[in-house]
């Protein structure tokens, strides 16, 4: 079975699964989706798991744990319930974890995308294709 045949929510589980160990002691950043025809298309992560303080890398351990990695795909897949009537675009999770309050937090962005170079601009009236045909 393909990827794409099965509920963007199964997708969305997947694309959580493939990231895990990226996500994995990440201290923030952003997991993009691109959604075509209501099928993820192509995803990734974008973070700095590396910090450098006065010119030295520093190699923490207090980003996501296994846990919040599993409790943050949940919020993902939970968070479709808002996506409404659009198959193209893009979800994007902004995630950071406070390591003194000992928590993480989420925010989920969507964004439709439309063509209307397919639909709008393909219909012209007929007495417009005339004019056309006349001055050409």
């Amino acid at each position: 079975m393909n990827l794409e045949e099965l509920p963007l929510a199964r997708q969305i589980d997947y694309v959580f699964r493939q990231l895990e160990d990226e996500l994995t002691n990440a201290v923030a950043g952003t997991v993009t989706i691109h959604i075509r025809n209501n099928a993820i298309g192509k995803y990734g992560i974008r973070h700095n798991p590396i910090e450098f303080r006065n010119g030295n890398a520093e190699h923490t351990e207090r980003g996501l744990t296994a846990a919040q990695v599993m409790a943050f795909r949940q919020m993902a897949i939970d968070a479709l319930r808002y996506k409404r009537s659009w198959t193209h675009g893009e979800i994007m999770y902004d995630f950071s974890v406070r390591p003194q309050a000992k928590s993480w937090s989420a925010s989920v962005q969507y964004e439709s995308n439309y063509n209307t170079a397919n639909g709008m601009f393909r219909y012209q009236s007929p007495s417009k294709h005339k004019h056309l045909r006349e001055t050409n």
